[in-house]
């Protein structure tokens, strides 16, 4: 252990895990932020630490059991037919692992979820005297382990060969965590607070949820593009609040 101290491959190793289970987090606190948004001040607080926490549990049991994650990786069942494009490309992996099944039902269930998120917003906007979604406390978090439980299995995986040390590891996830959990709080009462921006939120949950059923198929979208294009509608959106607010200024 102390050796690891003064090794600078294993500080290497600490800073790159670190930013790439912080840039990797960007989806869950997403998630976690759009469903907090429904409950009050101190159950949302809750919901979110709760959500946090399980998410470090996830990641720490999984890096434990590496030998096991990896495994799921192995296919277990192939399809007995390929669909192929006209320049031979397939269009689905025929050979299923566990992985693949576990994105893919993860970016299912983002998708549900964000449509009928989106739908919910559009329903409350037309009738401004409709019900409001009444996700309870129990729910939402059975909702935040479901999803906690997918981002934990693709962070693990990514991991994989970026340190040979389990310890390694483990401190860059809870660096990672420490610093969603400070970001967490604030994103989610920004986006409470601007309904353009849950809308930008919930599209963005649409995005990741299509890239992880594409994962899951054998189409692997660059993660690279997917935050680039988070970033750019961000920023865009950004602007937009800026400019209402020095309307609201200037009308006021």
């Amino acid at each position: 252990m102390l050796e690891l101290l003064t090794s600078p491959e294993a500080w290497a190793a600490f800073v790159a895990l670190s930013v790439m289970e912080i840039v990797l987090g960007i989806d869950n606190i997403i998630f976690i932020s759009i469903l907090v948004g429904k409950l009050p001040e101190p159950l949302a607080t809750r919901a979110r630490q709760i959500g946090l926490f399980l998410a470090f549990l996830f990641r720490v049991i999984l890096l434990f059991g590496i030998t096991w994650v990896i495994g799921l990786t192995a296919p277990f069942f192939t399809v007995p037919f390929e669909l192929a494009l006209s320049d031979g490309h397939k269009l689905f992996d025929p050979e299923i692992s566990w992985r693949d099944v576990i994105l893919v039902a993860g970016g299912l269930f983002l998708l549900v979820k964000a449509t009928r998120e989106i739908h919910s917003e559009i329903e409350h906007e037309e009738k401004s005297l409709g019900k409001a979604a009444a996700d309870t406390f129990a729910a939402i978090i059975a909702q935040i382990v479901v999803i906690d439980m997918v981002f934990s299995v693709d962070s693990i995986l990514t991991a994989v060969g970026m340190a040979d040390d389990v310890e390694v590891m483990v401190a860059a996830v809870l660096v990672a965590i420490v610093i969603m959990y400070v970001a967490s709080g604030p994103i989610a009462d920004f986006v409470k607070r601007n309904p353009t921006t849950k809308m930008l939120a919930l599209a963005f949950l649409l995005l990741i949820g299509t890239a992880l059923v594409a994962d899951g198929l054998g189409f692997h979208i660059p993660r690279a593009y997917i935050y680039f294009a988070m970033a750019f509608a961000a920023l865009v959106e950004m602007f937009n609040v800026m400019a209402r607010r020095a309307r609201r200024r200037a009308g006021g």
